[in-house]
């Protein structure tokens, strides 16, 4: 039997999320696997439950649904429906970058064309293709880009080291970054989710252009769609079939495919791995 699609939704109200629960229900195919009540238990509750997919309010209060919606990024990143109240400029955002949203009070039969699109995300390509809107929302409301160019520049003029720092532009502000606090970076089409410790930029850039900045020395790639920080693994298994899985010191862990095995015995000397 087919394995049901799985729902957290997250929402500060008790009773939104009871009644949106009742209605999901009749929906044979997908089952309810937690609510979060905030911002932070929702993050948490994504990495214990791993959800197809997140009902996600947008008006909460400390961590709000687009700061959790940056917090998720990530390949494993689930599809997610927004549920709003008012905000029109976030229902702009939605139809702009083709996704899918409700507005409190839930209509019955806008909720059924909500799951009905779900289910057409949670196909593998078309999941993919989510994951970019997401991505280019996040941009799209927050600014962020990096700012290559003059790192590059700055790089060519002494060959010898790489940057420590990468600048962000954050809207109208210059954010630099330590390049060691960076954990692990993955790509979706144009857009970088560059993962730290207390928080996940996501920009606009190549990773191309990123990998030739940082110092392969400390940053390996394990995939084609990502780069991790050596000095982050503090673990590596094999796979029977070829692959690896890198475990990192905030528990993450991410798979080094068989394409990039050539890169394992840099990656187990660079991570002082025996």
């Amino acid at each position: 039997m087919k394995r049901k699609h799985r729902i957290l939704i997250v929402d500060d109200e008790a009773l939104a999320r009871r009644g949106l629960e009742i209605r999901l229900a009749e929906a044979w195919d997908f089952e309810v696997c937690g609510h979060s009540e905030n911002g932070r238990e929702a993050l948490r509750h994504v990495a214990e439950h791993k959800p197809d997919l997140v009902f996600l309010d947008i008006q909460m209060p400390g961590m709000d649904g687009f700061e959790v919606l940056r917090r998720m990024a990530g390949p494993d990143m689930p599809v997610v429906i927004f549920v709003t109240a008012y905000a029109e400029y976030a229902v702009r955002a939605f139809e702009a970058n083709a996704l899918d949203y409700l507005l409190k009070p839930i209509d019955e039969p806008r909720l059924r064309t909500a799951l009905d699109k779900a289910r057409v995300q949670l196909d593998t390509h078309a999941a993919k293709q989510h994951r970019e809107r997401l991505l280019k929302l996040i941009c799209d409301l927050t600014g962020e880009e990096l700012t290559l160019e003059q790192a590059l520049d700055e790089q060519s003029q002494s060959l010898r080291s790489k940057p420590q720092r990468i600048a962000i532009r954050d809207g109208k502000d210059i954010v630099r970054v330590d390049v060691a606090d960076i954990q692990w970076i993955d790509a979706a089409g144009d857009y970088l989710c560059v993962h730290m410790p207390e928080q996940t930029h996501v920009v606009r850039g190549t990773m191309k252009k990123l990998e030739e900045l940082l110092d392969p020395q400390r940053f390996v790639r394990v995939h084609r769609s990502t780069i991790v920080n050596a000095e982050r693994v503090r673990s590596m298994r094999s796979h029977s079939n070829g692959e690896y899985f890198l475990k990192l010191d905030c528990d993450r862990e991410l798979k080094l495919s068989r394409s990039y095995k050539k890169n394992v015995e840099r990656l187990k000397q660079a991570a002082q791995l025996l």
